[in-house]
């Protein structure tokens, strides 16, 4: 007899009348057939190497005490030798088991996978254990399949338990052969598989093979049971076949079988991925008719399914209506009100949280991290650091994640530098995401040597994100060739270059001001294979906005409409922007009715920029409207509104706008303080500059920048206190550059200070030699004094040096086509402007009027200055509105330089003569003349 005959035992399968009766095998009976054998199973000869045919049975045997005397393989096949020999005591599970784990000690795999297979009343509990067990100590798993094969190919049957885990094994390890040739002869022998063994077939064909094999396994069973069911649903949803999950659940339902909780979880998470809000409701309705509300899992998971639809209101009623909350449902509703930017509210959640006894863990201050970081509170995000760290908790490759994102924005790459030695020495640099965002923090930071250095040291990690990193900030920072090599070595290490790194590319050239170059890359993709998406496009159109270059942006945008690529929120806050900078009113709000209709309004970077174009274009008011609607006002949202505040020299309103910013708990910025100083300055708040500028440092922690203490000099001395502007000029920390230099040229204007006047445009004629509006500054200020000699010494400088003077253009929008009023050129209905200006004029006498002809720094007569003064390009463009426009409407010039005193003055006139509301946008400022006066206060 084989040796192995102690092991010979009943093996059954399902019954059914074509199935084979059971029977008393012997190791050559049956076998699986030689069909289809994994290449890596290799069958050999089923023997054990020892022998126990000399042993006798002793009457004293007893196991337990025998196993405490085991201490080497050969004394455990001594012990199962004697087991075998007392086949009485051959029955009980714990023996097989002790026994097995003997073998699994001594490094005897195969021994303790056959005894495992063939001696033993198995259950899917100790299967787990076995494996664990058998690879903590070092076995391999495949080994496992192997015996099988061995066994199988000696006829021993199994029942559909073992092929049921085999089955699952053979997905596990991914070895399609052995799980298709067991299911073959499973067809072959004509077994009726049990509905666990299904969806062991299912769940192997779904992972080996293709998805749809697996659903015709499905879809061949007579009966289909809730098992089957559940099992089919969950392989689609992890194959992210979402509609097709969505079918087969429907169908579940009308077969009357009932979804498990984890079924119904995975189809709420797949609803909150895809954004299926109506059939994320409607599984609702299914949780509450089988009462799976009680279930946690299920709770929390519509929870984040209604959080990822933006429903956050039903999100925590689902939340209010639980009878009891886990970790993970606290943290489900703080992580949704952070993510949506309602960060009170999730620290409000936070105290409920304590006060309920539930102790939060790191993913609750993850999700306080992420949320405050993505909506822009970079200095909260360091202060939850440190309060986590107080606490006990040491931050996490997430946690890093958010606070370098935080480090990025706030710009303060000396901390950055000490995260990333937290990282090195906590070694988190494992992870690929927190590497990537220190590439980028380096990147960001314009220190792309330290992050090449980075980028060296990720080796294997080198993924595409990284390789795009680089090359984004190679190209960012215009260095171009650079940016080409990295990618000719990216291809070179078998990284195909995808849409990210060529965008990355297109935008950097197009924010160079190469536009050309950047639409021949998009024509380079289209030749590489692949179809340039609203990203490229956006890529373009956004980096020539950036660029200043709004006329070839629009070009842009209207190339890629014919293209057929439908924009997103980024593009259309582009095509706002641009509007801004050309103050194309009428464009900007056919973008705002198109952000109506198709849902964009919603998006508050949509909505921030709607308020910047409206601004920018000379309607506050719909500026101001727009942020009203806006439910949850981001810091940006906020300082957008108070910068158009401030350039209308609106200050008082704009102080007004900062302590409701502050009552609404948003912290201000550096560039909120760049907003409230200009308005104080615009408007001459003397007082409430000194008190915001102190506050800076004393109470928000914020360090003044040089375009904070220019506001100031400009605020002094516009103000008339040019000494005091002087004094802040030598005591301030920073050393004064030409933004200050020229605020102090501009205020010795205002006061005719020619003196102080000189020394500023001495610095300033050295900081920037090229610079021709400081040249035109004197020029104005020696003629206002008759001082001609002087004059032509400045002309004089600007020829030797080579400075011309700039084009100097106004243009209005009448009926959506610009008209441009150049120095120097004429107009076609010049004939009929100049007409109208001359009446107008002459009314404007009547109520006051006196030209300014200190304005004209030329040496001729007073009555030939005023004929200059007619000619300046901000009348003309104003008399031609007035002629061409309904008597209603407000007229809106755009000047590409500072107004002169003169033009103001007349503009007051004209408003009040006229009866008309005049929008003029300056190099510097706006003004909204009505009824004679201007909102500057004539403070500009």
């Amino acid at each position: 007899m084989d040796r192995v005959a102690p092991f010979q035992r009943y093996f059954t399968l399902s019954q059914s009348q074509n199935s084979i009766k059971p029977k008393k095998v012997s190791p050559a009976s049956v076998a699986l057939g030689p069909a289809l054998i994994s290449p890596a199973t290799q069958l050999s000869n089923l023997s054990l190497s020892y022998s126990w045919s000399h042993l006798s049975p002793s009457p004293a045997f007893h196991f337990s005490d025998d196993l405490k005397e085991v201490n080497s393989l050969e004394s455990v096949k001594v012990l199962h030798a004697r087991l075998l020999k007392m086949s009485n005591s051959w029955s009980s599970d714990s023996m097989t088991k002790s026994l097995i784990s003997s073998y699994v000690k001594f490094n005897d795999f195969r021994a303790a996978t056959m005894i495992f297979f063939v001696g033993f009343a198995r259950n899917y509990v100790f299967w787990s254990s076995f494996l664990d067990e058998l690879q903590s100590c070092g076995g391999q798993t495949r080994r496992v399949l192997e015996v099988f094969g061995e066994l199988c190919g000696k006829g021993v049957v199994f029942d559909s338990k073992v092929l049921t885990l085999v089955l699952k094994m053979c997905a596990s390890l991914m070895d399609p052969w052995l799980g298709l040739q067991i299911h073959a002869d499973l067809v072959k022998k004509g077994f009726d598989l049990d509905v666990h063994l299904k969806c062991a077939l299912m769940n192997f064909y779904g992972r080996c093979w293709e998805l749809e094999s697996a659903n015709q396994v499905f879809n061949e069973m007579v009966e289909k049971k809730e098992l089957a069911w559940n099992e089919v649903i969950m392989l689609n949803l992890r194959n992210e076949r979402w509609q097709k999950a969505m079918e087969l659940f429907r169908g579940m339902q009308f077969s009357c079988a009932k979804a498990y909780a984890s079924t119904v979880a995975k189809l709420l998470h797949c609803c909150s991925k895809v954004g299926a809000l109506e059939e994320g409701k409607q599984i609702h309705g299914y949780v509450l008719k089988f009462a799976l509300e009680s279930d946690l899992l299920v709770s929390n998971s519509l929870i984040n399914m209604y959080s990822r639809n933006n429903r956050l209101e039903l999100a925590r009623r689902v939340f209010g209506l639980m009878q009891d909350h886990n970790l993970s449902s606290w943290n489900s509703i703080i992580s949704a009100y952070a993510t949506h930017g309602y960060l009170n509210d999730a620290w409000n959640v936070l105290k409920e949280m304590e006060s309920s006894d539930v102790k939060h863990d790191i993913i609750t201050w993850n999700c306080l991290l992420s949320g405050h970081a993505l909506h822009g509170s970079h200095k909260a995000v360091l202060k939850i650091l440190r309060r986590m760290q107080v606490v006990g908790f040491r931050p996490n490759s997430s946690s890093i994640t958010s606070v370098l994102q935080a480090v990025i924005e706030l710009g303060i790459l000396k901390f950055g530098r000490e995260i990333h030695g937290y990282v090195t020495r906590n070694e988190l640099d494992f992870d690929a995401y927190v590497v990537t965002s220190l590439l980028d923090m380096y990147v960001k930071h314009n220190d792309i040597g330290k992050a090449k250095a980075v980028f060296s040291c990720m080796k294997n990690k080198r993924n595409i994100v990284a390789w795009n990193t680089l090359i984004s900030g190679y190209s960012f920072k215009g260095l171009f060739d650079d940016a080409r090599k990295l990618m000719n070595e990216m291809e070179e290490e078998g990284i195909t270059p995808d849409l990210v790194t060529w965008n990355s590319l297109i935008s950097g050239y197009s924010m160079w001001g190469k536009g050309d170059e950047a639409l021949g890359l998009i024509h380079q993709v289209k030749s590489s294979g692949m179809s340039p998406n609203v990203v490229s496009w956006t890529a373009l159109v956004s980096g020539s906005s950036q660029n200043g270059s709004y006329r070839e942006s629009l070009e842009f945008f209207s190339q890629m409409q014919r293209e057929g690529i439908r924009p997103n929120s980024v593009t259309l806050s582009s095509l706002l922007r641009n509007c801004g900078g050309l103050s194309l009113l009428q464009k900007g709000k056919e973008i705002h009715s198109f952000s109506i209709k198709n849902g964009f309004i919603e998006d508050v970077f949509v909505a921030t920029a709607l308020i910047d174009m409206y601004c920018k274009s000379g309607n506050l008011k719909a500026a101001y409207e727009v942020f009203e609607r806006i439910e949850n006002k981001t810091l940006a949202t906020w300082n957008c509104l108070i910068m158009g505040f401030a350039i209308y020299g609106l200050g008082k309103e704009v102080v007004s706008l900062f302590e409701q910013m502050l009552g609404a708990d948003i912290i201000p910025d550096a560039i909120t303080f760049t907003a409230v100083l200009s308005g104080s300055k615009n408007s001459g708040l003397v007082n409430e500059g000194w008190k915001y500028f102190d506050s800076m440092s004393s109470v928000y922690g914020i360090i003044p920048t040089i375009e904070h203490y220019s506001c100031m000099v400009d605020l002094l001395g516009r103000a008339g206190y040019l000494d005091e502007a002087w004094d802040f000029m030598q005591s301030m920390p920073l050393k004064p550059d030409a933004t200050i230099w020229g605020a102090l040229l501009g205020s010795c204007r205002i006061h005719k200070n020619i003196q102080l006047a000189e020394i500023a445009s001495k610095k300033l004629f050295e900081l920037e030699p090229y610079n021709s509006a400081n040249y035109v500054l004197m020029l104005n200020l020696y003629a206002m004094f008759d001082r001609w000699g002087d004059v032509e010494r400045i002309k004089d400088l600007m020829s030797d040096i080579g400075v011309k003077n700039g084009q100097v253009w106004s243009w209005v929008e009448i009926d959506q086509i610009i008209h441009v009023f150049c120095a120097g050129e004429n107009h076609p209905d010049e004939g009929e402007i100049y007409y109208e200006l001359y009446h107008l004029v002459s009314e404007m006498k009547k109520l006051g009027y006196k030209p300014d002809v200190k304005c004209v720094y030329q040496n001729i007569d007073d009555s030939e200055k005023e004929k200059v003064l007619l000619s300046h390009t901000e009348k003309l463009a104003i008399t031609y509105g007035l002629i061409k426009s309904r008597s209603i409407t407000p007229i809106r010039v755009i000047k590409n330089s500072r107004i002169c005193p003169d033009c103001h003055t007349a503009a007051k006139y004209m408003s009040l003569v006229k009866n008309r509301e005049i929008f003029l946008r300056d190099g510097s400022r706006f003004h909204h003349f009505s009824e004679g006066k201007c909102s500057c206060n004539d403070c500009w």
